[in-house]
């Protein structure tokens, strides 16, 4: 795996960092041209607490919690916020959507572990995968979680054995492909009829699955669920997979005389990774859903179900910041410009899976132009090691503290110790004051499962 090829016509945008717009956090400001978050000096925090450095500014993640909240239930009063949890998994992050009034999503044993170690409430868990295994299931179930979200018909045998076993009837949902292709990546692109994920629609085989999920003694089929995919810009992706869900619902009621109470959009809605992208905003996102899923249930004669939705990505990822000290500079004339910190794939893999794209900035030089066109690699043995590819930067010297914006989501969660390298520290910033909520890694950690 190597880095594509520099493209040497490109020309630094010359911006200083507050003209990045939406891709800063929300208290994001510069004094004498140093960065500051959450009223907290990028620089000194970074010397505080070394580098590399996960950094979030609490009051944006709490007022887009809220956002989220309130855009929906302003529209729709029967509605539920649900944090996907894969985006950014701590314990403080759980505490603070459960104050916040969000449910929770999770994917395995491991999230739902976590949840239960702030006892979140399990009424309000979610519990998704394509792959859950039998002791997942029975963990979940033993745990009272909310709903299970069916993948498969062997997932249907499975959860009914063990809701029997346990003495309980277990709430469940339907995971449906939509068909629904989303304008994203290809790896994050969910909904699509080929699709490790749900039950299929082609030769309406989910269809008839309902009636085994419906003739099953130890579940209840309360609602059905969807998720065309991530970092989605374009809003009539989600109006084209609400008119297949509620078609999809009418269907059950005529056939199997069976009302779905609920109805599960899945998240998806895309961020500003770059400056010049432009995102449809939460309540633009709220619109759409909300009037849809109004407008199709009363042209099919359906009462008004929960609504529900799913955001990860742009509830966390605006809100987070990586912070790197350099290393070592390196030009090679006419190919490129190498920056080197001291982090990389291992904290930041999004680059080197998706050509991700993010913007970063010199936190001690935060007040001048972005003036050179560089690459920020990692200090990892792999030539596609970089979390920037040929972006703007100032000019930078050694020992310089990088900050790359937008790296709340799926960077801390995706995270390894690949080349030994101990996974970062994450630090909550607000009103002046910062606080470490993981720890950072030692070399001990590495090794301590060893026999």
């Amino acid at each position: 795996m190597s880095l594509p090829a520099s493209d040497l016509t490109k020309k630094p945008d010359m911006r200083t960092t507050m003209e990045l717009g939406a891709v800063l956090p929300e208290t994001a400001e510069v004094r004498d041209d140093h960065l500051f978050i959450g009223g907290v000096d990028m620089v000194e925090l970074a010397r505080k607490e070394g580098t590399a450095l996960y950094v979030f500014d609490e009051a944006d993640l709490r007022h887009r919690m809220e956002a989220y909240r309130e855009a929906f239930r302003s529209r729709y009063e029967n509605s539920d916020i649900i944090y996907a949890s894969k985006a950014f998994l701590n314990k403080e992050v759980v505490r603070i959507a459960e104050a916040e009034g969000l449910c929770l999503d999770v994917s395995g044993g491991g999230e739902l572990a976590c949840a239960r170690a702030v006892d979140f409430p399990m009424e309000r868990v979610f519990v998704h995968g394509n792959n859950k295994t039998p002791r997942e299931l029975e963990e979940a179930i033993s745990a009272g979680v909310g709903r299970i979200v069916l993948d498969s018909r062997i997932e249907l045998a499975r959860v009914n054995e063990i809701a029997g076993r346990l003495g309980v009837v277990q709430d469940v949902y339907m995971r449906i492909t939509p068909g629904v292709e989303a304008d994203t990546h290809e790896y994050i692109r969910t909904g699509c009829e080929d699709s490790k994920f749900g039950f299929t629609m082609r030769e309406d085989f989910a269809f008839k699955c309902v009636g085994d999920v419906l003739a099953a003694e130890n579940v209840r089929l309360v609602g059905l669920h969807c998720h065309i995919g991530s970092q989605i810009f374009a809003l009539h992706s989600f109006r084209e997979a609400a008119a297949v869900m509620v078609e999809f619902m009418a269907r059950i009621r005529d056939t199997y005389g069976h009302e779905i109470t609920e109805l599960d959009l899945g998240g998806g809605l895309g961020i500003a990774y770059l400056a010049e992208h432009q995102p449809s905003s939460i309540d633009d996102f709220a619109e759409v859903t909300c009037s849809a899923v109004r407008d199709l249930c009363a042209l099919h004669n359906l009462p008004l179900p929960r609504l529900l939705v799913e955001p990860g990505r742009s509830l966390v990822a605006p809100a987070g910041v990586t912070l790197y000290t350099v290393g070592i500079l390196k030009t090679l004339p006419g190919i490129r410009k190498y920056v080197a910190i001291d982090g990389g794939m291992s904290d930041n893999i999004r680059t080197a899976l998706y050509h991700a794209d993010y913007e970063p900035t010199i936190a001690n030089k935060a007040g001048q132009p972005r003036e050179e066109i560089v690459t920020l690699c990692g200090k990892h043995c792999e030539s596609g090691d970089a979390v920037v590819i040929d972006m703007p930067l100032q000019k930078a010297d050694l020992g310089d503290i990088v900050c790359v914006f937008g790296t709340g989501a799926y960077n801390m969660t995706m995270a390894s110790n690949y080349n030994g390298q101990p996974r970062p520290a994450v630090v909550f910033v607000r009103d002046g004051a910062s606080r470490v909520v993981t720890r950072r890694e030692t070399y001990e950690d590495l090794y301590q499962r060893d026999l």
